[in-house]
């Protein structure tokens, strides 16, 4: 009968430290107060049209994007369960530090959203580098780049165009925040990847 692995303290540490961050960057979103994020924007629109909680919306969504990895044959792990435990709480610890940036002005809130994705990228590197399995989402992303051969960056874009497109066909609402998400985490979450090894130069 084969034996449970558990994984070494420090790759466990190195996955809660980068989930931790995660959570820290979207604080720092919530704070800047420009919009949602694209994958909140379609957990609001399937909020809308099923009466459902956002909060429930959210992990229904979070279901159907695991169904998606069946054909990418891409494969959930501890870091996948963790993602699901403690993004959430981190997010809630956050927010008692993070300032509001809704008095800065826009310039103020746009960099502070910025700040905000930065930290996601770079927790996203530290977490998935751990190599016990990704997020939903990030599942999404690795197992897509794999299937199809594109870079991250292009392959997060589309994603978070797509998300963002249905969340507003759906009637999910979308601010700056939104399209600054779209068009900034791809190169963001592509160059963290790179410098933790998980991709080449080419963001393969």
């Amino acid at each position: 009968m084969a034996s449970i692995e558990f994984p070494k303290p420090l790759v466990l540490l190195r996955l809660i430290v980068g989930l931790y961050l995660f959570g820290l960057g979207i604080a720092f979103q919530i704070r800047a107060t420009i919009g949602l994020a694209p994958w909140d924007v379609f957990g609001r629109g399937l909020a809308n049209i099923t009466g459902m909680s956002f909060g429930l919306a959210t992990v229904l969504a979070s279901a159907l994007i695991l169904l998606l990895w069946i054909p990418l044959k891409q494969m959930p792990g501890l870091g996948t369960v963790f993602n699901a435990l403690l993004i959430g709480p981190f997010v809630d610890l956050s927010l008692k530090f993070v300032p509001d940036a809704a008095t800065w002005g826009l310039w103020g809130q746009a960099g502070w959203y910025i700040l905000g994705m930065s930290i996601i990228a770079l927790g996203t590197g530290v977490y998935i580098g751990a190599r016990l399995g990704p997020g939903p989402r990030d599942g999404l992303m690795t197992g897509s780049v794999k299937k199809f051969g594109k870079p991250v960056w292009l392959v997060r874009t589309v994603l978070e165009g797509g998300a963002t497109l249905i969340g507003i066909a759906l009637g999910g609402p979308v601010g700056l925040g939104t399209l600054l998400f779209v068009v900034g985490i791809g190169p963001m979450v592509q160059v963290s990847m790179r410098a933790f090894g998980l991709v080449d130069k080419s963001g393969k």
